[in-house]
């Protein structure tokens, strides 16, 4: 019998659990990313040394291999290439158009606050092209401001003062691969995201995450939690809103994950659509010791071209949390897991404590799984 092969965009540590997965499943596995970083080259069967937005070569190589499927985790820049694949070359995927809607923030927002769906006000900058538009009562401080196509909390920076905006937007617009920053209302809430996987149009949820995070000014996560503290009836309603936000940006196949604010006055707003799983290990990891679903085995399935019906059950509490400079005491944690039997994963990558300004930054990190949510 043919061994099926799976293409995966990148290769860097979120793409491992993939290539693990997959290879444990019989695949065979063929990774495409620049060699540095790249610690999946030695444990895939070939390894492509081509950065993954250059989707047209990586098409012809994927149709000289005559792929299977076509898949990727924990990547935003990675998506629209994987899209772009799959839609080429007829195999399970979201539309190219799709996954550039959720990968472009501005693109994202435009399509969500048509439809309807609650999201913050926004504007588009490029070429430092501030005007009078940003004075109030178009906005009012404070803001925030972000590359209009990168994550990990890279470039994001909130405003209290305007003589800050027009270094804020500059330094955004260097970092976005497109050169749009985004300027957008701050909201104030509590912050979590939502774990979904598509298959066929059909929007399975599989878990809600509470995020924390440092804060003003760039709000980079130092920790993540499952299950959120939620009730029922607002879990529900956060599903509900997700789904409609899936389906307008036309995602249907794969991992989804959205962020949302969670205000005081019952609001649930729309921060971020993305169609892959969420980094931070949520996806990779989280999930699957909250609810016993292999969230990654499910990615690698729907890319297959199989049907599937996740089995979600109530687990246990896990999480992870981030060593940095304004989060010594993790160190003590990684240092001695082996007096923590909640401690699943640790791992120190990094000499240095950092202040933080991305996620980045961050020094190391500890995942628990555990009946009641591990607290520091």
């Amino acid at each position: 019998m043919k061994v099926k092969k799976l293409a995966i965009i990148g290769a860097s540590y979120l793409q491992r659990p993939v290539v693990e997965k997959a290879k444990a499943l019989g695949l065979q596995t063929i990774c495409f990313a620049w060699s540095q970083g790249a610690v999946c080259k030695d444990i895939c069967d070939t390894f492509y040394p081509v950065s993954i937005t250059e989707k047209e070569q990586i098409l012809r190589l994927c149709q000289d291999e005559g792929i299977d499927g076509i898949c990727t985790i924990g990547s935003d820049v990675a998506a629209p290439t994987v899209a772009y694949v799959a839609e080429h070359m007829g195999l399970p995927g979201n539309s190219y158009t799709a996954a550039c809607k959720a990968h472009d923030k501005h693109l994202m927002r435009e399509a969500l606050l048509a439809a309807g769906i609650d999201c913050p006000a926004y504007q588009v900058m490029a070429n430092n092209t501030l005007n009078a538009h940003l004075s109030p009562p178009a906005f009012a401080l404070p803001l925030i401001v972000k590359p209009s196509d990168r994550s990990g909390s890279l470039g994001v920076k909130k405003i209290t003062r305007w003589e800050e905006l027009e270094p804020a937007v500059e330094e955004a617009e260097k970092l976005s691969i497109s050169g749009e920053a985004m300027i957008e209302e701050f909201i104030e809430g509590r912050e979590i995201s939502v774990e979904m996987i598509s298959c066929r149009g059909i929007h399975y949820a599989l878990q809600i995450t509470d995020k924390v995070t440092t804060g003003s000014p760039h709000f980079v996560e130092l920790a993540h939690h499952q299950p959120a503290d939620l009730s029922p009836e607002l879990r529900e309603r956060i599903f509900a809103v997700t789904r409609q936000a899936l389906d307008t940006l036309g995602l249907t196949t794969g991992a989804s994950h959205s962020e949302y604010k969670l205000t005081r006055d019952g609001r649930i707003v729309v921060m971020e659509i993305a169609g892959r799983m969420g980094g931070d290990f949520i996806g990779s990891h989280l999930v699957q010791l909250s609810t016993g679903y292999d969230f990654v085995q499910g990615v690698i399935e729907v890319a297959l071209g199989q049907v599937i019906v996740p089995d979600v059950r109530p687990n246990a509490f896990s999480g992870v949390y981030f060593l940095s400079a304004v989060t010594p005491d993790v160190q003590h944690y990684i240092d001695h897991a082996d007096r923590y039997p909640q401690i699943v994963a640790k791992e120190r990558t990094s000499d240095e404590l950092k202040p933080l300004a991305c996620s980045a930054d961050r020094s190391g990190y500890f995942i628990y799984q555990s009946n009641v949510k591990f607290q520091l």
